[in-house]
């Protein structure tokens, strides 16, 4: 299945817009709940690379924890949405690109109880950051997007195919942007194909 198709087959199932509803990007608070626990999986893989640049700076690491927290029922929606902007502006503080990645994959997974799609950024960034860190093995991108992909849930899976495809729903981060450009975008891409081809083995729920 090419990349171009698979956008394709994806829109007709939740790529259109409608102005009378929620984003689709949101997910319900319930799914949002079951991703934060991935998005957080995903930013602690790189968080060290952060870490290693700014040993003081707790707040990669605090937003994970938050998130970890978020996904158990712990914290309210409402808290969680004021601070999700913490995490990310640890990445001024750095210079390496890997950590900055690694920063903003927290900030990403602590986005999530604002809108599940954020799920989505916290792993591209996370393979971004792994595959800055290891420039001299090409095979880190795919390496670490497929790491992300068996470490889903049944349940995790189920919810992120419920998104639109990147680039394709303007109400949210997965919108024209950011998140939907260069690299990001392609990683994205990457890791909605792998959502719904067979054969993706998962962890139990």
């Amino acid at each position: 299945m090419s990349r171009h198709q698979s956008r394709r087959d994806r829109r007709g199932r939740s790529g259109c817009e409608d102005p009378g509803v929620g984003s689709p990007q949101t997910l319900s608070e319930a799914d949002r709940r079951i991703v934060a626990a991935w998005a957080a999986d995903c930013a602690e893989r790189v968080l060290g690379l952060f870490e290693a640049e700014a040993p003081a700076d707790s707040r990669p690491r605090d937003a994970i924890a938050r998130t970890r927290g978020f996904a158990r029922g712990e914290l309210d929606v409402a808290a969680e949405i004021r601070r999700r902007f913490l995490a990310g502006g640890a990445a001024g503080g750095v210079r390496a690109p890997a950590a900055v990645a690694a920063a903003r994959s927290a900030g990403q997974a602590a986005a999530v109880p604002h809108m599940g799609a954020h799920a989505l950024g916290a792993a591209a960034y996370a393979a971004k950051a792994a595959a800055l860190a290891a420039p001299d093995r090409p095979e880190a991108l795919s390496d670490e997007i497929h790491w992300q992909l068996r470490h889903m849930s049944p349940a995790v899976r189920a919810a992120l195919q419920q998104l639109p495809p990147v680039g394709e729903n303007r109400s949210g981060p997965l919108g024209p942007g950011l998140l939907s450009s260069g690299p990001l975008g392609i990683i994205i891409d990457d890791l909605q194909i792998g959502l719904v081809e067979p054969g993706q083995p998962t962890v139990p729920a």
